[in-house]
Order: structure tokens, then C-alpha cells, then sequence
């Protein structure tokens, strides 16, 4: 199933180290890869250090390592639970993450002569007083993930409160 990894698609794998060699002969683009024992890059795309914002960045960072430690506190508890709490505690910052970045979107579905919701993408890039927030938006926004995000909620005939 290595051959997979030539998918143009979005997606996580794991191979087991003796898969590396072959893996490297592949013409695997726009991949990053990771060796997660060695916590080291196999293969970068020589962006992820500018891509997301500094203050972003660190912004995530510390709330990541804030709910570290909560976890280490709490290391008596139950492998499975302590487990299932990361996991919550990491979607959590991510999402709070991707709501003060994205959160003001539906500020920017509007209605056309044709009764279709479009989202106004300029206008919404626009909308964000920092430029380097700016500048991830502009990429973030050609991504297949914001893409189909916009697309779902284009379709949408009634708009959902909350």
C-alpha cells in the first residue's frame, strides 16, 4: 500500500521504517514527512516555518503545552481516559484555533440574483486587520479543507444558529 502515498489527495499515513528506502524513490510531491521515532523531517516543503503566523503559532503552542501539563498533573488516572482527555483537549485548541481565524466566514455567504449563498472571498481576507493572518488566509484558502468547508455551507438552504 506504499504506493498511496503518490495520492494527490490529503491524508496521514504511517509505514514502518523498512518501507523508507522505498518511499524515497517514489514521486511523492507536496508531502511532509515526518520519521515520528526520531522525531525528525525525512522530508520538508520549505514553508512550514512561515506559513502560520508567528503570533498564531505561539498562540497555539502555549495553549498545547498549557493542557500538557494539566495532563501530567492528572497522571494517576486510567491510560484509556487520559487518553481520550488529551485527545479532547488537543481538538479543543484547534478549534478554538480555527474559530478566531475562520469564526467570522458567514459574515461573508451572501445571497445572489439567483437566491444562491456565494462567499465573498476577498472581501473576507480582507476583513482581518493583520497581514500576516492575511497572508495565511490567502493560502489557507486555496486548500482543499476550506474549500469543501465553504462549498458545504454554500448549499446549506437555512442558516443554522449558534
Amino acid at each position: 500500500m506504499i504506493d498511496i502515498v503518490c495520492c494527490p489527495t490529503p491524508f496521514l499515513v504511517g509505514l514502518l521504517s523498512s518501507s523508507l528506502p522505498k518511499l524515497k524513490e517514489l514521486p511523492v510531491e507536496e508531502a511532509l514527512m515526518v520519521n515520528l521515532g526520531s522525531d525528525r523531517f525525512i522530508r520538508q516543503m520549505d514553508d512550514e516555518d512561515t506559513l502560520l503566523p508567528r503570533k498564531l503559532q505561539a498562540a497555539l503552542e502555549q495553549a498545547l503545552e498549557r493542557k500538557n501539563e494539566l495532563i501530567n498533573q492528572d497522571s494517576d488516572s486510567d491510560s484509556d481516559d487520559e487518553c481520550n482527555t488529551l485527545n479532547g483537549l488537543v481538538s479543543e485548541v484547534f478549534i478554538r484555533f480555527f474559530v478566531e481565524t475562520v469564526g467570522h466566514y458567514s459574515l461573508f455567504l451572501n445571497q445572489n440574483e439567483k437566491g444562491e449563498r456565494a462567499f465573498q472571498r476577498e472581501a473576507f481576507r480582507k476583513s482581518v486587520a493583520s497581514k500576516s493572518i492575511r497572508r495565511f488566509l490567502e493560502v489557507f484558502m486555496e486548500s482543499q479543507m476550506f474549500a469543501g468547508f465553504i462549498q458545504d455551507r454554500e448549499l446549506r438552504k437555512c442558516r443554522a444558529k449558534g
